[in-house]
């Protein structure tokens, strides 16, 4: 295998005690998985290699205490180093870092730290310092850490104003989605009413139709009776004959009649017959009888006048 790879290494001839010397090992990689099999290895010196980035499973290596990765290319270092929640002293001379990953501010237990002969962003230079003696390399641990908690307490807090933001946003949305589902309802309700009025002043109208219909019908059905009724010429009244009249009808009839026969039984031939014989005697008779009542009643009137 390649030593560049690191995997050619024999890392327990290189451990003395906790302290673990894979510097000058020209190595372009970690062998992470290696180191992670020897835990008493809390001190582990990785200087002076071609170490362009650490793998993102470096950061399992929590059992390390102290780190030496000085004079290597590192560019960064991974999001999440800040799980080496052990490291106490860092050794980042002359690589080629302009930042740190906020999770560096979670090294709560780091009392050393050298950034120098990095391009650092001007603001973490400045508070990183210098570390030409002890005390300042302390000191910039110091400063260092309490410049990324507060870039870390920053970026919370924009973490949490734009969750808020999100939050007061989807209420926001909520809000008018209310509102406009209750405004839906509002004009669907509004729209079924106004169909209701709009069936029920079609339903009075087509009741007033019919009424007015059936009223015409019926007044239609009188102006063609009275018509038929008036369209007869006026009669004058019938006076019922009485019964006074028809008797007196009849008898003048009967009168009539007798004349007739007595008038044919004397002036005709007929007067030979015994039809006729029967009348003329019957005629004889009534005259004698009249004559009689004449003469009694001119002596009554005679008496009288005595």
């Amino acid at each position: 295998m390649s030593r560049g790879s690191g995997k050619g290494l024999s890392l327990k001839d290189k451990l003395d005690g906790n302290e673990l010397d894979l510097s000058l090992c020209d190595l372009n990689e970690v062998p992470v998985r290696e180191l992670a099999a020897l835990p008493k290895a809390t001190v582990l010196d990785l200087s002076c290699n071609n170490l362009i980035s650490l793998p993102s499973d470096f950061c399992s290596l929590m059992h390390l205490v102290k780190l030496d990765l000085s004079k290597n290319r590192l560019q960064q270092l991974p999001l999440d180093f800040g799980r080496l929640v052990n490291l106490q002293h860092l050794d980042l001379l002359n690589n080629r870092l302009v930042t740190l990953p906020v999770s560096f501010a979670q090294l709560k237990n780091l009392k050393w730290l050298d950034l120098k002969d990095n391009p650092l962003d001007p603001v973490l230079a400045k508070v990183a310092g210098d570390c030409l003696d002890e005390k300042q390399c302390k000191q910039a641990a110091v400063k260092v850490l309490q410049h990324m908690k507060a870039i870390q307490s920053e970026q919370d807090r924009q973490r949490q104003r734009k969750l808020q933001a999100e939050r007061e946003m989807e209420k926001k949305r909520e809000a008018e989605q209310r509102a406009k589902e209750a405004l839906e309802r509002e004009l669907r309700k509004r729209e079924k009413a106004e169909e209701k009025e709009r069936r029920r002043r079609e339903y009075d109208a087509q009741k007033a139709a019919k009424q007015e219909m059936e009223k015409k019908t019926k007044k239609e059905t009188v102006h063609t009776r009275k018509p038929a009724s008036s369209s007869r010429p006026p009669q004058p009244p019938r006076h019922k004959p009485s019964w006074s009249r028809s008797v007196l009808r009849v008898l003048l009839f009967v009168l009539f009649c007798i004349l007739c026969t007595l008038a044919a039984c004397k002036l005709t031939e007929l007067q030979h017959q015994p039809l006729c014989i029967s009348v003329n005697t019957l005629y004889e008779d009534v005259v004698a009888a009249l004559q009689n009542h004449k003469t009694l009643q001119n002596m009554l009137q005679h008496n009288s006048h005595q």
